[in-house]
């Protein structure tokens, strides 16, 4: 099998490992799984500046040691053994980014042999990409489970985003879906020591290029959305992680949880607007509701449940409310905050048609602000009764991390 052809194969094959999230305008929960629209393993990502860039995403092998019972490349599964050479692969990615169809790198792998011997090899053509060919764009290098300390070390130093997926909130969880992983010895702890290693790359930078990324499987293991984001909540908060993305759990043909339920898209998409609230917008996780069974009720956005639950906050006068207030009020992101706070320093903001400007969505704002004194449009039923929600609660149970 030519170069090419392992490209497609093993570029399908990384689409489980998720390098971008919402960053469709529209929002769309499929957004991250959509690939470019001429290759299967060109993907389109946003970057932490807000860019977006063409990704080509792709595996190392697909040959696994381990025994994940969600995953397609798991051990004994029926499918062609494929693997690059480091060489292989870095003078084809070359050749894609001279051509102009991608312009940075996701690189990630099943584990062939061993954790140390593949990350070797996917040390080895991150280095030639950079050594050799000189490439200085965006590189996301997967750290794999047990991979060792010196490869931590020289993965911080070569990429500019790495990972380890930590897959699932709790040892008891893991060991439903990953009997073979083991959470805190070899996830948590190289979690822990990569942030350690990209706070000494960053330090006396302003903004500091490296970060660190990881992943949970939603709904496979039977865990709750309050779960995920407790843990969520202390990573960003000890460990400093860039991103957490959420992958909702779709059953693989031909893997032991093929019959197991896939996870609504939805879901995924709801634990992602709670994941921005508390890492954009200031929100505890302690003040997102959810239902009885601890999950974020899929009908409406968190942030509007919230806002529907605290009517002692609103309506808020967008000519003078603090920054604070005004992250809180649906409909406004953080863009359109950041342009009300300029314009009304200019002049008084009066009308919808200013917020739209601004790149509110006003018809989730009615009812919530008031313009100039005066409260804009008239929804269709009191502030209260726009929706008939699943019971939820306003309480949490903080998981932290062992």
């Amino acid at each position: 099998m030519d170069s090419q052809e392992k490209l497609e194969a093993l570029g399908a094959a990384a689409q489980y490992d998720l390098c971008g999230a919402c960053c469709n305008p529209k929002n769309d929960p499929k957004a991250h799984r959509q690939r470019g629209h001429m290759e299967r393993w060109v993907y389109p990502a946003a970057l932490p500046d807000g860019r977006s860039i063409l990704l080509m995403k792709v595996l190392m092998s697909n040959v696994c040691e381990n025994n994940c019972l969600y995953c397609v490349n798991r051990r004994g599964n029926d499918q062609p053994i494929l693997s690059f050479a480091p060489q292989e692969l870095a003078s084809l990615f070359m050749r894609m980014f001279h051509a102009n169809l991608v312009q940075g790198l996701f690189l990630s792998s099943a584990i062939f042999k061993s954790a140390v011997q593949t990350m070797d090899r996917m040390i080895k053509t991150v280095e030639l990409l950079r050594y050799r060919y000189r490439f200085q764009g965006y590189i996301h290098l997967k750290v794999l489970p047990g991979a060792g300390i010196s490869q931590l070390e020289r993965a911080v130093k070569l990429a500019d985003r790495v990972s380890v997926n930590l897959e699932a909130p709790s040892v008891s969880r893991l060991s439903k879906i990953a009997p073979q992983k083991r959470f805190s010895e070899e996830l948590l702890s190289r979690i822990r020591l990569l942030s350690r290693l990209i706070k000494q790359a960053n330090h006396g930078k302003r903004y500091g290029p490296k970060g660190q990324t990881t992943q949970f499987v939603v709904g496979a293991a039977g865990e709750s959305d309050t779960e995920i984001l407790g843990v969520s909540k202390n990573l960003y908060d000890k460990l400093d992680l860039s991103r957490i993305y959420f992958s909702a759990f779709q059953p693989a043909v031909g893997t032991p949880l093929d019959g197991l339920k896939p996870t609504p898209l939805l879901r995924e998409h709801r634990l992602y607007q709670a994941d921005f609230l508390f890492r954009r917008y200031g929100f505890g996780v302690e003040e997102i509701g959810f239902t009885e069974e601890g999950n974020l009720p899929l009908g409406k956005d968190p942030k509007m449940i919230w806002a529907e639950g605290h009517p002692e906050y609103f309506p808020v006068e967008v000519n003078t409310a603090p920054k604070e207030l005004l992250m809180r009020v649906p409909g406004f992101g953080s863009i359109t905050v950041k342009r009300i706070l300029r314009i009304r320093r200019e002049h008084r903001i009066r009308s919808l048609d200013q917020l739209k400007r601004m790149g509110a969505v006003t018809r989730n704002a009615l009812g919530y602000v008031l313009l100039d004194g005066h409260l804009p449009g008239k929804p269709s039923s009191s502030q209260l009764d726009i929706w008939q929600p699943e019971p939820v609660s306003f309480a949490v149970t903080r998981n932290t991390p062992p």
